[in-house]
């Protein structure tokens, strides 16, 4: 193959572990025609200097799929393209200072356990036996993962870049990409080399994909970190351990001190995540460089100080070892932490591969998923941890800054369900957000937007540390009870701004909708459900629709949904139609209870008697108004939905007039409880596609009478059975709502996993939702649940709805 390539199917710009292994996965998915462009050389980014362990841990159930499928990648790798590997399974041994970690390690456990990895939980007796040179004190247990261990990151990127071509892909080295441009339906990168024309395009550019980003027109949500590690020379009984057993030393990671300890050769390998951490290239006076291939930071270690002493205290002998080395490199962080790895938002026919703080252990995967991608449209496993489109736009340079140094900071930090993590907050303010505020609201954050999760009372707990615990009960809870009960007796109402909306208008819209949707259209007036398939017939997302006109329709949908589904709506938009997003022009209340109607009948002279999932223009307080009645609560009630600029006039309207029927407000937590019970599922928990339409429960909102995308993968599906089905749970669950994902077991079989979980106060126990082998989702059929590493009896329900089955209350 000679001179320089000047068309390609895909191109992808960046040649690290990532890049490097997309190439790999797409030439293996046989899309050969395929050009892998690097400014420098292989490696020339973080790959180079990145420590390369390679976990298979993840309180994530995608990203723990993605890594999983690394490791098994590895283990073969070498001997399939005929390349040298360092790639050392040790095992890894994770250290548990107290009971909530302890019970973090066993929820993992099962989820290893479903997905075929058998991790194992150590009590502090136990750990010696796996870890012979560790101090057990302050210890509560610890986490061994059998298949934990570290491998060479330049002969990794090297055998899958040997791979790709093997199979006919190409490389070009020292070929910085310097613009690129749209011509009709092909993208032209542009090269000192030349030009090349593409069909598709991945910028897989690591720390350097804001800039790659721009040429797009795309700001990615990124920045920079320095993280350092330490290489320590041969100390001599570690020297004699691996003499004497043949293996090293398990990779030790201390999570609650925040570093890993790893054997390197003879020696050891520190590496800390320091709370008081440093990010780079943020500054005037320490811009981002043009190159910055195969270089370092100076070293700077006495931020590093105390986690170098605690990690002496734990491995004694650390502190005869003679450092030899400082790694001081840059690694790139998304806001949350999670790499970008899906479809670029807003550009066609452009993905993103990039941003990968754990891209060694996660390569492997990752260029699995990038090709899935490229190549079919979709993915194995719903991958919306990872996907670019969970960020959509607010995220400027400040935000990407204080969001990464909180998660560096925290790396190894427990997720507690009603912890709301403090940087990065009050981006996106509710127009009644003061009065709410006032009214004793505890927020957390939706794409920005503050929403109140639960209402404080006088002597209510607080503090972070009290919101930091899995267990159910909490400062939160007797509060979220009192809000379900207004909400079931009086009236409740939820400030909710933010949801996704959008218009589309012009002749044909509802013949293009009906086309997109499993169901049908709704009649002008009248609200409805949607349901979107992919081809495989899998759930990819849901959106309510009113009817406004013969050729107008609102789409609303969840706020952390904006990105995604305009760009799934747009995949398919004809010309002569116009989507406008309103999303930024509109706020929302949920007014929902039995009094509802009389609290609205006291603002508005709307006709109230009008039924179920029908919409009519009002006016409250001299505002202009749309109420739907609709409720996600499962009570008689409407949406209220303004203009944000009339929204506080609005608000005061109708919590005067409640004052008389016993309204109060209520939050995010006690609408989780009421949906629950309904059996109303929560997008990208209850609903992703890792489930198809008909498994999803969801055959009511199919119209088969109609062409649809994904129809003949449902109608395959239907003759053949499906193998799971949508099911709702009642609990003993103790003091532990069962999270995302946790295994349901029948005569010691995994026969499904629970997809939401929370406590339903109005039916007074714990509920689950969630995904049971066919056979056995019948009522009343017993099994258990394991929660946190206990099984606990839970019982199928008769309806999926487990609060007023019927409706009646909603019909009101």
């Amino acid at each position: 193959m000679t001179g320089f390539p000047t068309s390609a199917r895909v191109v992808i710009i960046g040649g690290g572990a990532v890049g490097a292994s997309c190439l790999y996965h797409l030439a293996k998915a046989g899309w050969t025609d395929c050009l892998l462009l690097e400014k420098n050389e292989l490696t020339a980014g973080s790959t180079w200097h990145a420590a390369g362990n390679v976990p298979t841990f993840s309180a994530s159930w995608s990203i723990m799929n993605m890594q999983r499928y690394s490791a098994q990648l590895y283990r073969g790798l070498g001997a399939e393209v005929d390349y040298p590997m360092n790639y050392h399974v040790t095992g890894s041994v994770r250290l548990a200072h107290s009971a909530e970690r302890m019970d973090e390690f066993r929820r993992v456990v099962g989820m290893g356990r479903y997905q075929g990895m058998e991790l194992e939980l150590l009590a502090p007796e136990e750990i010696k036996a796996r870890y012979p040179f560790l101090e057990t004190h302050g210890l509560a247990g610890a986490l061994y993962d059998p298949n934990d261990g570290d491998i060479d990151p330049a002969q990794l990127t090297q055998a899958l870049a040997k791979g790709a071509r093997m199979m006919g892909a190409r490389i070009e080295r020292f070929c910085p990409v310097t613009a690129v441009r749209r011509e009709a339906d092909e993208w032209v990168i542009v090269t000192d080399k030349g030009e090349v024309r593409c069909e598709y395009v991945v910028n897989a550019a690591g720390y350097y994909a804001r800039e790659v980003g721009k040429m797009f027109g795309r700001d990615v949500p990124m920045m920079v970190m320095s993280h350092q590690y330490m290489l320590f020379d041969t100390v001599p009984e570690v020297a004699a351990y691996t003499a004497e057993t043949g293996k090293k030393l398990p990779l030790l990671r201390d999570v609650d001190s925040s570093y890993y300890l790893r054997q390197e050769k003879g020696g050891f390998n520190l590496g800390p995540y320091e709370r008081n951490c440093k990010a780079h290239w943020v500054t005037k006076d320490d811009p981002f460089p043009a190159d910055f291939s195969f270089q370092l930071f100076p070293d700077d270690l006495e931020r590093l100080e105390w986690y170098i002493e605690d990690a002496m205290a734990r491995v004694p002998l650390l502190a005869d070892a003679p450092l030899t080395k400082v790694i001081n490199g840059p690694i790139p962080y998304t806001p949350d932490g999670n790499p970008l790895i899906g479809p670029m938002p807003g550009v066609p026919n452009a993905f993103e591969a990039c941003v990968f703080t754990f891209g060694i252990c996660q390569a492997g995967g990752a260029g699995k998923v990038l090709a899935e991608w490229v190549t079919e449209g979709t993915t194995e496993w719903d991958m919306w941890s990872c996907d670019p489109r969970r960020f959509t736009g607010f995220e400027d340079e400040s935000y990407c800054i204080s969001k990464g140094m909180e998660v560096y900071g925290h790396e190894y930090a427990m997720h507690f369900p009603h912890f709301a993590w403090p940087e990065g907050r009050g981006r996106k303010l509710s127009a009644v957000h003061d009065r709410v505020a006032a009214l004793g609201a505890q927020f957390g954050a939706a794409n920005g937007w503050e929403r109140a999760n639960w209402y404080a009372r006088d002597g209510d707990d607080l503090s972070a540390e009290g919101a930091q615990t899995w267990k159910r009960e909490g400062a939160w809870f007797a509060a979220v009870k009192a809000e379900c009960e207004a909400v079931r007796d009086a009236a409740g109402i939820l400030d909710l701004p933010g949801f996704s909306r959008f218009r589309v208008t012009g002749p044909g819209c509802i013949d293009w909708l009906a086309a997109q949707m499993t169901g049908r259209v709704p009649k002008v007036g009248r609200l409805g459900l949607a349901y979107f398939s992919d081809d495989k017939g899998r759930i990819v997302t849901e959106m309510s629709v009113a009817r406004v006109a013969e050729d107008e329709v609102m789409l609303i949908t969840a706020a952390t949904a904006q990105a995604h589904d305009r760009d799934w709506l747009l995949s398919t938009l004809p010309e002569n139609l116009v989507l406008t997003d309103e999303t930024d022009d509109w706020s929302c209340q949920i007014l929902t209870g039995p009094q509802s109607r009389a609290i609205l009948a006291e603002v508005c002279e709307a006709d109230l008697s009008l039924p179920w999932l029908t919409w009519q223009h009002a006016v409250i307080a001299g505002a202009d108004v749309v109420l739907m009645r609709v409720s996600f609560a499962g009570e008689l009630g409407w949406e209220v939905h303004s203009r944000c600029a009339d929204t506080p006039r609005v608000w005061d309207a109708v919590m005067a007039a409640g004052a008389g029927h016993g309204l109060r407000p209520f939050g995010m937590f006690a609408l989780n409880s009421l949906r629950i019970e309904k059996g109303y599922r929560a997008w990208k928990g209850d609903l992703s596609t890792d489930y198809t339409v008909l498994q999803g429960g969801l055959e009511r909102f199919v119209d088969w009478g109609h062409a649809f995308r994904g129809k003949a993968a449902l109608e395959a599906e239907k003759q053949r059975g499906v193998s799971k089905q949508f099911v709702a749970l009642k609990v003993d669950a103790g003091p532990y709502d069962p999270p995302y994902m946790s295994t349901i077991w029948h005569d010691g079989m995994v026969v499904g996993e629970t997809t939401s979980g929370y406590f339903g106060h109005r039916v007074g126990s714990c509920v689950a939702l969630g995904m049971l082998r066919s056979d056995l989702a019948e009522a009343g059929v017993e099994l258990e649940i394991e929660i946190f590493g206990q099984r606990h009896r839970a019982v199928v329900q008769e309806d999926v709805s487990m609060w007023d089955p019927k409706n009646t209350r909603i019909r009101a």
